[in-house]
């Protein structure tokens, strides 16, 4: 892991710099940026990553949902999205934009806006809700960054905030072996696995406290941890097995 670079947790610049992504992700959707970019990555992540879907059928095919996925790459939104017909939109840490005016257009117009961590970033969320509103499918990292010790990290509050803030139905999604795909500078390609699991709802609550946003946080990321944990023990095969043959999950078994 020494090769990762210091974490900027927070961005200093001011919240007016992030304006023009905020005001065109809620009123438009994502444009041919989109289709483009799943043009290019679809292939890698099919054949290199050898990635593989676990009941994508979860996913609504339409209406508002916020899929809650946990975080080792910065490949992970790709990943995700890769078997989904439906265009996604992705909240990403501010510190990504504004320093390259190529990947600023890619975000803009590919359905990508900042959130400024360190910060109560009240912009993001009325982002998320104005995408939601009209009907579109939002992806929040539920640890609220990469995790960088290989391991699953913890929950934050935000993605427990979107859900409760608005009641729609919140995917949880385990992305397994992307922490693996740092290796592809010495020809090493790990394999992916994305597992959806079953919408879970929050009755809406209009302002809920930091504790209720954890709860629901920590709710949404105990699946995502079964999930991920399920594939981690038992490999991508028995759990696609035993999900043609509709048994239940095993009991989750931590060490």
């Amino acid at each position: 892991m020494s090769d990762l670079k210091p974490q900027r947790y927070k961005d200093e610049r001011p919240a007016e710099l992030f304006d023009e992504f905020h005001e065109y992700s809620r009123d438009r959707d994502p444009v041919f940026v989109y289709e483009l970019v799943r043009l290019v990555t679809t292939p890698i992540s099919l054949t290199l990553y050898r990635t593989r879907q676990i009941e994508v059928d979860n996913v609504p095919a339409t209406g508002p949902a916020i899929l809650a996925a946990n975080h080792f790459s910065n490949y992970d939104h790709f990943l995700a999205g890769v078997w989904l017909r439906r265009k996604i939109r992705f909240m990403a840490k501010s510190q990504m934009f504004r320093h390259n005016r190529i990947l600023d257009f890619i975000y803009k117009y590919g359905g990508v806006f900042p959130i400024r961590r360190g910060h109560a970033d009240e912009a993001a969320f009325e982002t998320v809700h104005a995408i939601l509103a009209r009907g579109g499918c939002v992806m929040i990292y539920c640890e609220g960054g990469r995790s960088r010790t290989g391991e699953l990290g913890e929950p934050k509050p935000g993605v427990g905030r979107a859900a409760l803030e608005s009641g729609v139905p919140v995917v949880p999604v385990a992305i397994h072996g992307s922490k693996g795909i740092r290796g592809w500078r010495r020809l090493r390609f790990p394999k992916i696995t994305i597992h959806y699991g079953e919408p879970i709802s929050f009755d809406v609550v209009a302002e809920p406290t930091r504790e209720q946003q954890l709860e629901a946080a920590t709710e949404i990321f105990t699946h995502v941890r079964e999930m991920y944990g399920e594939i981690e023990r038992d490999g991508r095969a028995s759990v696609i097995k035993r999900v043609r043959e509709g048994r239940p999950a095993p009991s989750p078994r931590y060490s």
